[in-house]
């Protein structure tokens, strides 16, 4: 069957544009798959899918990555179906387990300011994670559109930044005044240090002390150190500042459709989950500010 993979994985990195972080996860996934089952993909039934499913639950597998696990199984054959390795998906009808709908993480507006400001310092690495950091909280980026990001694609002069999403798709977004005064000390120290290091990468606006483009789990971990620094315990990383972006914006009046655009979403349903955090919001101000709030 690991040809099959092999063959998925090629299809997801360049015609899905798929990044990675995605690939490595599929490929874990299927592999693990795979010795699960010991026969080739055409031979692979439901009972074989289910088996698999049942199997995570029993070994403490969390049912977010259960779900992810399944999804992973249901797009290779779907895939394989397409290109007529199999007469069918067998994964098709086998339903994801249910779990229950979590309020997206956020941070308060005092634990951002706080979280940025111990990234302050001098040198290339304190200016670079403030840059990122400011980054984050400005325009909402996943990680891995983050480190994605090219000196050609932002636009100081005019505060907007390029970004290659999910499948390829590119759209513009505004950077805030704070993340662009931090992007342009990094740059400073980003010249020096690309000097510094002959065989730097030319176009990542983001890289390592060695010169190569920063990874998203150095960026998780960068998340994570300053979190801890002011007190911020439990899980926290880089959706949380994505989470904490879409969630102030729409306390302070911002419209659905323009988040989603900005975050990137396909569907607005996905944006939607906001709006329960910004009800939250609604009902503390009202308890606080009406009259008659507490008659």
């Amino acid at each position: 069957m690991l040809k099959y993979v092999d063959a998925f994985l090629r299809y997801l990195g360049v015609e899905a544009g798929a990044s990675e972080h995605t690939l490595r996860a599929y490929e874990k996934d299927l592999r693990d798959f795979n010795e699960f089952c010991g026969r080739d993909a055409p031979d692979i039934d439901m009972y074989d899918v289910r088996g698999f499913v049942a199997l995570q639950s029993k070994n403490g597998m969390s049912k977010t990555t259960t779900m992810r696990r399944l999804a992973t199984i249901k797009s290779f054959f779907k895939y394989l179906h397409r290109e007529g390795v199999v007469d069918k998906n067998p994964a098709r009808l086998v339903p994801f387990p249910r779990t229950p709908d979590e309020t997206p993480k956020f941070l308060s507006v005092d634990d951002v300011f706080q979280l940025i400001e111990k990234a302050d310092g001098i040198g290339f690495a304190p200016s670079r994670d403030k840059a990122i950091l400011e980054l984050f909280y400005s325009s909402g980026l996943r990680v891995s559109e983050l480190v994605g990001v090219n000196m050609e694609d932002i636009n100081i002069k005019q505060g907007l930044l390029k970004v290659r999403g999910k499948g390829k798709k590119e759209r513009m977004v505004p950077v805030g005044s704070k993340a662009l005064q931090a992007i342009k000390l990094y740059l400073v120290d980003r010249l020096l240090t690309k000097k510094e290091k002959g065989g730097a990468d030319e176009k990542a606006l983001f890289f390592n002390r060695a010169g190569g483009r920063i990874t998203d789990r150095s960026v998780r971990r960068t998340v994570v150190r300053f979190a801890r620094m002011i007190g911020i315990q439990g899980s926290v990383g880089p959706h949380t500042l994505r989470h904490t972006f879409a969630t102030h914006l729409l306390q302070n009046g911002a419209d659905l459709r323009a988040i989603q655009e900005m975050l990137g979403h396909s569907s607005l349903s996905t944006t939607q989950k906001y709006t329960h955090l910004d009800i939250v919001h609604l009902m503390d101000v009202y308890d606080k500010s009406h009259p008659l709030a507490d008659r």
